[in-house]
């Protein structure tokens, strides 16, 4: 598959300024979702092509073929819809959202039913950790919700907060779970909710999403000005992460492992780690307006986020093409740095950058390395990687080597 592909060398002669070749890529690419209301939710249940997004006035819509087009669903409702969860396949789904509204489908979204929640707050998360029967939903003032029959019934259960819970998350069973909310809230069962411990975080900010990717003891949590927590002992301790952003960030999902994650937020912010959070890079997802939620179904390279104005981005490559370009501003050239020679073969220089330090990553977004200005490169196996300096926040750089 052709990952990349670069224009042709072009120079020209401007109102007396010299305009320089632009390089691009893939990365997150927009979609044509056919509507301009809010998306809150994304979620593909199975594979990367069949996948559904719900949102503003009971919107639901379902792709069939990667997001190549989106089809909108009956919903039944005008209740904003702001969770959509398919537990084992693209057939039976739940998605809930403002007044107690719960939806199931067992056909792929052609008929939605209500549920009886029996309450009117809003649910902002649903989750079924193993089957379509066993399942949780969780929302405004401490609202825990446990259904064990496939939603027929929901039973309350006791937070012992009345601070907004806003995620839900079963990592391995259906006894072992965690929840986040307002004010720096998780909350931890395991015992299927009978009982719910609350965990000290240390910090008051709102949490609004958690995900524990392999198992119930290494999790991540993000919220408001760029809080990332992460804890590797099953919530005991929760550990601030450096961000390099202070947006208000509403989603995170970890596809395969517990290194490579990705966060989005306001701001069009798409943020991404392959270091278990050590360090999370900025993406460009071409957007400044706000993203509510990223799914990765099967890997860390075709991903999905949903947010404002209708908006659906998708990545084929991890998220990590970039757009290299240098210009002009009226009549004063705009200056970046630049490898040379680019390709090469043994190693680049980065002219007037040669004892400074630059972090070099791979295409799928792996940090390979770290190098001094005059020797980038070197020791590397031919491809194409993606050169950021440390300690600021640039645009990468994208170096070819060819053997």
């Amino acid at each position: 598959m052709k990952l990349f592909t670069f224009s042709r060398l072009a120079f020209c002669v401007l109102c007396g300024a010299l305009l320089f070749p632009s390089f691009a890529s893939a990365g997150w690419v927009t979609q044509t979702s056919g509507t301009t209301n809010p998306l809150w939710s994304v979620h593909f249940p199975v594979d990367t092509q069949t996948g559904y997004a719900v949102g503003y006035v009971g919107t639901i819509l379902k792709t069939t073929d990667g997001g190549a087009a989106w089809v909108s669903q009956t919903s039944g409702t005008a209740n904003y819809l702001t969770s959509v969860h398919f537990p084992v396949d693209a057939q039976t789904g739940y998605a809930a959202g403002m007044g107690g509204t719960i939806l199931k489908t067992t056909d792929g979204g052609a008929v939605w039913d209500s549920l009886n929640s029996g309450t009117t707050v809003w649910l902002y998360a649903v989750h079924f950790p193993l089957d379509t029967l066993t399942g949780y939903a969780v929302g405004g003032w401490g609202t825990i919700l446990k259904a064990t029959d496939g939603g027929a019934n929901w039973v309350p259960q006791a937070s012992g907060t009345t601070n907004s819970l806003h995620s839900v998350h079963f990592p391995l069973s259906a006894a072992t779970g965690y929840v986040v909310g307002s004010f720096g809230t998780i909350l931890k069962t395991t015992n299927g909710g009978t009982t719910w411990d609350s965990l000290t975080t240390g910090i008051t900010n709102f949490l609004m999403s958690v995900h524990f990717p392999v198992d119930a003891s290494t999790g991540y949590a993000v919220g408001d000005s760029g809080t990332i927590l992460k804890t590797t002992n099953g919530g005991a301790n929760w550990v601030v992460q450096s961000s390099g952003t202070t947006y208000y960030l509403l989603s995170v999902h970890f596809p395969v492992d517990p290194s490579t994650g990705y966060a989005v937020g306001m701001g069009g912010t798409v943020l991404k780690t392959t270091d278990g959070g050590a360090n999370w890079l900025s993406q460009t997802s071409g957007i400044s307006i706000g993203l509510m939620s990223v799914h990765f179904p099967l890997d860390a390279t075709t991903g999905y986020a949903v947010g404002s104005n209708g908006t659906i981005l998708k990545t084929t490559d991890g998220g990590v093409g970039v757009e290299e370009t240098t210009g002009v501003r009226g009549q004063r050239l705009e200056v970046r740095i630049t490898a040379t020679p680019n390709p090469f073969t043994s190693f680049a220089t980065l002219p007037g950058h040669e004892s400074e330090r630059f972090s070099l990553y791979d295409i799928s977004g792996r940090k390979v390395g770290t190098y001094r200005g005059d020797r980038v490169g070197e020791g590397l196996g031919p491809g194409v990687y993606f050169l950021r300096q440390e300690g600021k926040d640039s645009e990468p750089l994208r170096i070819v080597k060819i053997r």
